[in-house]
């Protein structure tokens, strides 16, 4: 009987299978299939999607007429209308195109759920669409275009920095560059192994080199303005910008840029820059698959804006033979005439590096079965600059040596930086789960030379040139996400969780001995009455003098190599397991609760959350707010960096130490050892959406405690009435080279608030198209409380904090900026317009008459194109068209060696009118 009864269920089953009404087909673009598109049966509650291979499939009930419409993201909706009849299987395909309107409001970045509208999500997105920008703009590096159309996003080319000069630090809504994580097509992007250490804004920290991701490379990016610890972890305190690459097939797109700086100070044209770029997309099949590759090359000249040099360049020391009894008397007018030069051949470049390089990138996607597919990503960038310390004269007799260079002589500090990176993982689908596996890889070398220098205890004896040694910094991420939305329940719920691994190793290779030693150091192992000397690298006692009785330094003038006592091999791992839950209670109404937990080998572990809601009262209005805590764990490079290096204070040489906190001298000076930042953010604001007008405006309050800073200058002494302590401190520099010592330590709690609007207008204005973004930023950092410090450390607070210190957290990025750009278009015709409005700042100093508060500039971008085929297209312009500087520094920061702009506290860069000429080939 039971036999029986399952024959008959099976023949039932088996009729309705071979009477079934299938519609199939393909859903593509012009160039491919597309995955995960939509397919929906209108009027009957059916609907389907494409698997890997773009093919979806869709049984009927009954045979009959339908409307079906495909739909995919960024791309019109398409609707046919199909008869199929009883039993039969009908192909229906679609080919959809493009909505570059849609496209270009839609971000991932924010939440895990499906991809939205910027005016829809619950916290406040910027999107830069990098392959318009980049044809009509005149900025060429991803650092400078985003300080030119991001508010919140501050960052400017640096000199007199060492290695900084090359890596240009950035910021987010005033917080420091490692304060903001950053992504490439949603996973972590590997810091750079540089510690920016010298006088500049992020003095202290260490971020992500930009400018190492070429722009060909570049979609669009997404920039997350808001504390974003809990999705994604630590890093995220002040936001997060999400790099998406390029995805096209069967184009071939390639430019030309070149320029210089054609202002007031500029000889004929100076600074002059090219950049070349390629990227070309291959299809590897039907099924959606794509290799998408980009090439660039870069090259950049000095440029420097300089005074003549003012101070002492010669004294009778350097003229034995018309003073043979020198006593250091200034003849620095006689003997510029004696010997033909001038004032303006002593002073360093100050402006803008040198610097040559290239980069490759690609990014792939491979289908390997239904609902699975293998991706890659990543790229090499090399980069070699060239950039100047300040200049040695001949009067500085322990610093120079007149045989090899009877005028002093500027040295040159070369620098190598090396970029790798690889992702690579596999998505798709677990029964209703998506999936993604993958793993990223980030290393970045950085190699010193100094040139044109010397080591001055070597006597005649130095050579010129010295390896100094460099830094290594490894990253490697393994992630593991699940995601899901549950579209029957309440209006859609999306669970995701996942976890993370990250690995990471930070090296200080050393360089040769004669780069940092100091060859006139000796020990004395006889008595005092009785004194034997013998040489010693490390030795308290100095045998070797200039004519006017001083001890010579030691190491390469310019940037000391590092030593093998500075040489470290150091790593440490972290594991992370995250839930992210958002609710759509209506239509209107979103919630969304992220959780993090985070545990670090030498910090232990964090848990950290986030809240965000959004109400959309209607199409045209949407109320969002969020609440969140955050965690950032000091890089191995704030733990471990040590070194000595001569740095230019308020008009001074120093011979200055940076030791880590676990040192003798950290422990001497009660400096604490290091400890993790928290935060807590909190967000609000609304958006409208106007039609021709969108509007977002979002205000924010970030909290920082324990923040980590870079200490001002300590010293010890000699002297007979010192203390044991500071006999002991004065040793232990000396031993290093140093006078005086700096350390990182969390000495202090700020605060960020601010407000950030955004208001965009596009309509047809004549038969071309205007499309108007105003955007702004006010925001302010203060501290908050005391200084948090040891009790050793009573009475040196404005040395653990200087003032120099707290001008750099708080007052060297613009407290106002605004944005007002035009862009219209008007067939083969295209015109860009852009003004851009630098708030005051304020020059870092710890000398209170030097304290200067530099008044805020605009500056103005214009940019004329023409198609002059239609692959073909010529953009000529210039950026700071009108030439406008910032204010002069005071005399007394100007110094000697004619630094007559802000170079610490650049707004916008002192270089002047930058013009440039720029060929686009689409095709």
């Amino acid at each position: 009987m039971h036999k029986k009864l399952y024959f008959i269920i099976l023949f039932i089953g088996l009729s309705f299978s071979s009477q079934a009404q299938i519609i199939t087909g393909t859903v593509r673009d012009s160039l491919q299939t597309i995955i995960g598109a939509t397919i929906t049966v209108s009027g009957k509650g059916l609907k389907a999607g494409t698997n890997a291979q773009g093919i979806y499939q869709i049984q009927l009930p009954a045979g009959g007429t339908f409307t079906l419409s495909a739909s995919y993201l960024g791309y019109q909706t398409q609707q046919k209308q199909v008869t199929v009849a009883a039993g039969e299987t009908k192909q229906l395909n679609f080919t959809l195109v493009e909505n570059k309107n849609e496209l270009d409001g839609i971000v991932v970045i924010g939440s895990r759920s499906a991809p939205r509208s910027q005016m829809e999500t619950a916290v406040p997105v910027d999107l830069v669409d990098v392959q318009k920008v980049a044809q009509n703009a005149p900025q060429v590096s991803l650092a400078q275009i985003l300080n030119y159309v991001a508010p919140s996003f501050t960052s400017n080319v640096v000199s007199l920095t060492d290695g900084t000069d090359h890596i240009d630090p950035a910021s987010l809504r005033g917080l420091g560059p490692d304060q903001v994580l950053v992504l490439i097509n949603g996973k972590r992007r590997h810091t750079t192994s540089l510690i920016n250490i010298n006088g500049s804004l992020g003095k202290g920290s260490v971020g992500t080199d930009l400018n190492a991701i070429p722009t060909a490379a570049i979609s669009k990016i997404e920039v997350l303005r808001d504390g974003a610890a809990a999705q994604y972890g630590s890093d995220a305190i002040a936001g997060v910008i999400n790099i998406i690459l390029k995805e096209d097939v069967n184009k071939l797109s390639a430019s030309i840029t070149a320029g210089g700086f054609a202002g007031k100070h500029s000889d004929g044209l100076d600074g002059e820059t090219a950049q070349a770029n390629v990227n070309y997309g291959i299809k590897l099949n039907d099924k959606g698959g794509f290799l998408n590759l980009s090439g660039s090359f870069d090259y950049r000249d000095y440029a420097s804006r300089t005074t003549p040099y003012r101070g002492v360049i010669f004294t009778d020391y350097n003229n034995p033979s018309l003073y043979p009894t020198p006593t250091g008397v200034d003849i620095t007018d006689a003997e510029l005439a004696r010997r033909g030069l001038t004032r303006g051949d002593f002073v360093p470049n100050i402006g803008q590096s040198k610097n040559r390089g290239g980069a490759l990138f690609l990014n792939s996607v491979i289908p390997v079965a239904d609902h699975a597919e293998i991706y890659a990503f990543g790229g090499l960038n090399f980069r070699n600059g060239t950039s100047t310390a300040f200049y040695r004269t001949p009067r500085q007799l322990t610093q120079t040596n007149a045989t090899i260079y009877p005028n002093g002589f500027l040295p040159e500090i070369v620098t190598y930086n090396n970029d790798q990176s690889l992702a690579v993982g596999i998505r798709g689908k677990l029964g209703e789960w998506k999936t993604d596996f993958s793993n990223t890889y980030g290393r970045n070398q950085i190699n010193f030379t100094t040139a044109n220098t010397l080591n001055a205890s070597m006597l005649t004896s130095s050579p010129t040139s010295f390896d100094d040694g460099g830094y290594d910094f490894i990253q490697n991420t393994t992630n593991l996400d699940f995601s899901r939305f549950f579209e029957n329940t309440l209006s859609g719920i999306n669970v995701a969780f996942g976890a993370e691994h990250r690995y990471e190793n930070y090296k200080i290779i050393a360089g040769e001995e004669a780069s940092y030693a100091n060859y006139g150091n000796a020990i004395n192992v006889g008595t005092t009455a009785n004194p034997i000397l013998v040489p010693d690298l490390k030795g308290n006692i100095s045998t070797r003098f200039a004519p006017n009785g001083a001890a010579y330094v030691g190491g390469a003038q310019g940037f000391g190599g590092f030593s093998p006592d500075n040489a470290i091999n150091v790593g440490r791992s972290s594991v992370a397991a995250y839930g992210d839950v958002e609710v759509n209670f209506t239509d209107k109404f979103l919630l969304d609760g992220a959780l993090r937990f985070e545990n670090y080998s030498d910090f232990g572990s964090t848990l950290n959350f986030k809240l965000a809601g959004r109400y959309k009262f209607s199409d045209k209005f949407v109320l969002r707010g969020a609440a969140s805590t955050g965690f950032r764990a000091p890089s191995l490079q704030q733990r471990y960096f040590n070194a000595t290096s001569t740095v230019f204070i308020d008009g001074n040489f120093v011979e200055s130490g940076t030791f880590s906190n676990d040192s003798r001298v950290a422990q001497l000076l009660g400096i604490p050892k290091l400890k993790e930042e928290t935060s807590k953010s909190f967000s609000a604001g609304f958006t409208s959406n106007l039609g021709k007008v969108k509007i977002t405006v979002d205000g924010y309050l970030v909290r920082i405690d324990d923040r980590v800073i870079y200490t001002g200058q300590f010293s010890g002494s000699n002297a007979a009435n010192a203390s044991a302590q500071d006999r002991e401190i004065y040793t232990l520099l000396r031993q290093a080279n140093a006078s005086t010592a700096r350390f990182f330590a969390n000495a202090v709690n700020t605060e960020t608030k601010g407000i950030d609007a955004v208001i965009s207008y596009s309509t047809g204005l004549g038969k071309g198209t205007l499309r108007t973004d105003l955007a702004g930023t006010i925001s302010k950092t203060s501290l908050v409380g005391g200084i948090n410090t040891s009790p050793l450390l009573a009475g040196k607070e404005s040395t653990y904090l200087d003032e120099a210190s707290v001008i750099l957290l708080t007052k060297v990025v613009p407290r106002l900026k605004g944005n007002l750009t035009f862009d219209y278009t008007l067939d083969k015709f295209n015109v860009f317009l852009r003004n851009v409005y630098f708030g005051k700042v304020s020059q870092p100093t710890n000398v209170i008459a030097n304290r200067q508060e530099l008044p805020g500039r605009v500056i103005t971008d214009l940019g004329l194109g023409y198609n002059l085929t239609k692959t073909l297209k010529l953009t000529v312009g210039a950026n700071n068209i009108f030439d406008v500087y910032p204010a002069e520094l005071l005399t007394g920061s100007q110094g000697t060696s004619g630094i007559l702009y802000p170079n610490q506290a650049p707004q916008f860069g002192f270089l002047g009118r930058y013009v440039f000429t720029r060929l686009n080939l689409n095709f």
